[in-house]
């Protein structure tokens, strides 16, 4: 008897009541022999919202990040098949797909057992839907992949070829059409944590966009838009924090949970949590991102009189302080000063001056640039064994608004429903109502060029630490620009800073960065002056563009064949 591909059968965290099912997950089944009940379908569609199946790139793959002096795969141009990001995308989806595919085949089961025709309709619509996003994944990164719409067996699985990516992306959209068609607006509880019409026509729309298909992702999002069912959250800084559950502007979100054991992780915590409350400080925001962040005339700090490179903090998009640790304000406890000469700062935990091991002066491994990341980050880090649980968003309102935005442009259909997109976004960040001009930098023109620039760094800004850079990157094929160029920081050791920095009153830039047309910072002149640091160097390598496909499952099977330049 050939052997049966097993399914893994758990309940995933968040989803209504289902926490105890979390607990005491089951182990295997069988197809054959499950799907006997309603409660077994809706555990088995239940599974598939669990972190691995809604991967989020990482920014150490983009120059919105450092890690010290270290890049990495992705930056060093050594990206390979054998990559742990590599064989986990592939593997996870691929399970994903495999789960979706079976219940699909259940659902004249299902229908057997007296199941309301809307719930079966939903259990439909959500296998549908996770189906069409694992798929819009792998195709997004791999290009050509494997594709299945019914259980095979192993054996006929390891012979399987690669289909073109331009016959799956046209069943990726059908998919999500009918997942669309099936699936509710809303739950009666927690609908942000579980598919519905507005997620799979959120999610479609990221996907058309990324494959350049302007007008299938532009009436996605407006068809989402059109939902009145979400809306931006007040406050920007608030949005990202563990405090704030099921905002109305998220669209589709992974819930975590400490009591559940489901959490951000110690190590990504340490690494953002600066040294003074005892974390490391290791993970920082670039001095790229920094540039990135306009004036608050709305002009790039290579043209705005409002931008002071001494004070870089000045006069910005509140999105920058709210993103990015200002210095000489108080984060986690501390005032936050990486200064030379700040040897002690004010602990206002106890009232009273302590070292400061945020600054190189005491600290040899402190932030290499001066920079921490502020998003999301507040006094519950330092709780739990500084485990955190945020909600992990995959979408939410803010990219439906630009998507829109940015399809209109490309398909050179502006009119006054493109700039209230961009504006809705920008006019949030700082705390007014779109329409009313004058309390902020609100877009105005309308030239397809202007708005193309304006549209990119906006989307920078607004989803900085988010896992989106990276894919933008690649799909305005700029990566190659983006990311051959150095990760900069201040001179070391501090004598060195003192004399040629601090003593001529140069701190924190000695000189503005220049923007190109692409947002992209050129610092150069500052590094041929002897007066900032590369920490590392970028070598993005253009066979990227695409993933490998995972080294051993080529060697399995003869009639997978590698992606060029690997």
């Amino acid at each position: 008897m050939k052997r049966k591909l097993m399914i893994l059968l758990g309940c995933c965290l968040g989803l209504n009541s289902c926490y105890e099912l979390d607990l005491n997950p089951l182990s295997q089944a069988s197809s054959e022999n499950w799907y006997s009940s309603e409660t077994e379908i809706e555990m088995s569609v239940k599974d598939f919202y669990r972190n691995d199946f809604w991967p989020l790139d990482n920014e150490d793959k983009t120059d919105d990040f450092i890690y010290r002096e270290t890049p990495s795969e992705i930056l060093k141009g050594t990206f390979n098949g054998q990559d742990g990001d590599v064989t986990t995308l592939w593997s996870n989806q691929y399970k994903s797909i495999g789960r979706a595919n079976t219940i699909l085949a259940n659902m004249d089961k299902a229908a057997s057992m007296g199941i309301s025709e809307a719930k079966l309709k939903q259990y439909e619509g959500e296998a549908l839907f996770q189906r069409a996003s694992c798929y819009a994944r792998l195709v997004t990164y791999f290009g050509d992949v494997i594709y299945l719409t019914e259980v095979v067996d192993i054996e006929e699985a390891f012979t399987l070829g690669r289909t073109p990516k331009s016959e799956i992306i046209p069943k990726i959209y059908e998919d999500y059409d009918k997942a669309i068609e099936n699936l509710p607006e809303k739950y009666s509880a927690l609908s942000s944590q579980r598919a519905t019409k507005g997620a799979a026509l959120a999610l479609k729309a990221r996907f058309a966009l990324y494959m350049g298909d302007w007008e299938i992702a532009a009436d996605a999002a407006k068809r989402c838009m059109d939902l009145g069912l979400y809306k931006l959250h007040p406050d920007y800084a608030e949005l990202f924090k563990a405090t704030t559950r099921n905002s109305e502007e998220a669209i589709f979100l992974l819930p975590r949970s400490i009591e559940y054991k489901v959490t951000l992780g110690n190590w990504t915590v340490m690494n953002e949590v600066s040294r003074n409350p005892g974390g490391w400080g290791a993970f920082t925001p670039s001095w790229d991102l920094l540039a990135a962040y306009e004036c608050t005339d709305g002009l790039p700090v290579d043209e705005s009189p409002l931008f002071d490179p001494h004070n870089p903090f000045k006069n910005r998009d509140p999105r920058c302080t709210a993103t990015i640790v200002e210095f000489g304000t108080r984060h986690l406890g501390f005032d936050y000063n990486p200064h030379p000469d700040a040897v002690e700062v004010m602990n206002y935990n106890t009232g009273k001056m302590q070292k400061n091991n945020d600054a190189r002066v005491n600290a040899q491994f402190a932030s290499f640039n001066g920079l921490l990341w502020k998003k999301g980050i507040d006094e519950t880090w330092l709780e739990n064994g500084k485990d955190v649980d945020p909600d992990k968003i995959i979408i939410r309102y803010a990219d439906v608004l630009l998507m829109y935005a940015e399809a209109k442009i490309e398909l050179n259909q502006i009119d006054q429903s493109v700039l209230d997109a961009i504006n809705r976004v920008r006019a949030r960040a700082y705390g007014v109502d779109y329409t009313n001009i004058s309390a902020y930098p609100a877009i105005t023109t309308t030239s397809q060029q202007k708005l193309r620039t304006i549209i990119r760094n906006e989307r920078r800004v607004e989803f900085a630490k988010e896992g989106l850079r990276y894919m933008d990157l690649v799909r305005w094929k700029i990566a190659g620009k983006a990311l051959t160029r150095s990760n900069y920081g201040m001179l070391y050791p501090v004598s060195l800073l003192r004399e040629k920095i601090i003593d001529k009153g140069l701190w924190f830039w000695p000189d503005v960065p220049q923007i190109d047309e692409d947002g992209i910072p050129d610092f150069s002149a500052m590094e041929k002056a002897g007066l900032i640091a590369p920490m590392s160097q970028r070598m993005w390598n253009d066979r990227q563009y695409l993933w490998p496909i995972p080294t051993k499952e080529v060697l399995i099977n003869e009639n997978l064949k590698q992606n060029p330049g690997y």
